[in-house]
């Protein structure tokens, strides 16, 4: 068994598994799982496409299936429900039999929320609760993001100048970034089930919203058109007629990437959870900017947005903020 000392290093390392398939999972969490045993690893799972197996199936067994003695990371509470689709979780391990299992995130699925822990408590097991909680939540926000408001996550990604423009005046917008903040881009493209553009960025640019890094171009997101309209509505593309209208999208992730009228329009309708802006050393001047996001006074812009994150990509620096809810 593996010391609780070491707890935080090991669920870590069980949230690193779980990004493998973010955005893969949907209708369920993408979950990590690591089985320890005399301070190494017998066992490696995460949430397969799909949504099955799941993380600690899929952990138990690629640890052959004995993992008695050892402990369980898993990034959120093993389920407690029985699927067409497979056992719950909490249940394999109450067979298994580890000596002790450490769960990083409850599970609000009314289903389990608290059952699954509290079934392994019943079979013998020891559970502690709560490690690298923050984290693990982080880590599948779009499923609890769906779970707690039947929509999904809303990224907004926008290219800035230091001047606050996102396009030329006459809308084009390649390219405000330099190369490696757009690789960066497409990395956080394979990480959504889906991208949405509004219908001038369609018509100014074409975009192919696709992820043109290697080894990733299988987890290009699916497009959204938000148009008024579906009139012209490309081949494969998804349309909605308002921001309102996400919650019948098919995935937990959706990324806003363009242009200004479709970031005003979400940023007025408070769907954004989430920005990720890329910001260039250039000048633009007359330029393309958000517009009206329905600001009337300057105090409600305050305390909204939290930075959780700043880094260099290039010359470019990359911002991320989280939306503050209560």
């Amino acid at each position: 068994m593996s010391k609780p000392a070491d707890d935080s290093r090991w669920m870590a390392a069980a949230i690193a598994l779980a990004g493998r398939t973010r955005g893969l999972t949907a209708p369920n969490p993408n979950v990590g799982c690591i089985i320890v045993r005399d301070g190494r690893v017998i066992g490696r799972g995460w949430t397969q496409p799909g949504g099955r197996p799941h993380a600690e199936a899929a952990a138990i067994a690629d640890a052959g299936g004995d993992i008695a003695g050892s402990t369980v990371y898993a990034t959120l509470e093993p389920c407690a429900h029985v699927s067409e689709r497979g056992p719950a979780c909490s249940d394999l391990l109450a067979v298994a039999r580890p000596e002790r299992v450490v769960i990083g995130a409850g599970d609000p699925d009314p289903r389990t929320n608290g059952q699954g822990a509290e079934r392994l408590r019943a079979a013998g097991i020891a559970v502690t609760e709560g490690v690298e909680a923050a984290a693990c939540r982080a880590s599948m926000a779009g499923f609890l993001t769906r779970l707690a408001t039947g929509r999904p996550q809303v990224t907004l990604k926008m290219g800035l100048s230091i001047d606050g423009g996102l396009a030329m005046d006459d809308g084009r917008s390649r390219w405000i970034t330099g190369p490696a903040a757009r690789a960066h881009a497409h990395v956080e493209r394979a990480r959504h089930e889906l991208i949405l553009v509004g219908r001038g960025t369609l018509a100014a640019d074409a975009p192919k919203l696709d992820v043109r890094v290697a080894g990733l171009e299988a987890r290009s997101p699916r497009p959204v058109l938000l148009s008024a309209h579906a009139e012209g509505l490309p081949e494969g593309w998804l349309h909605i007629a308002s921001p309102n209208d996400i919650a019948s999208l098919p995935g937990d992730h959706l990324m806003v990437e363009g242009g200004a009228g479709a970031a005003a329009a979400f940023l007025s309708a408070d769907l954004i959870d989430r920005l990720a802006v890329y910001r260039a050393p250039i000048l633009i001047g007359a330029a393309r900017t958000l517009g009206d996001i329905g600001l009337t006074d300057l105090l409600q812009a305050h305390g909204r947005w939290q930075m959780v994150d700043m880094r260099a990509l290039g010359g470019d620096r990359l911002e991320i903020y989280e939306r503050r809810r209560s």
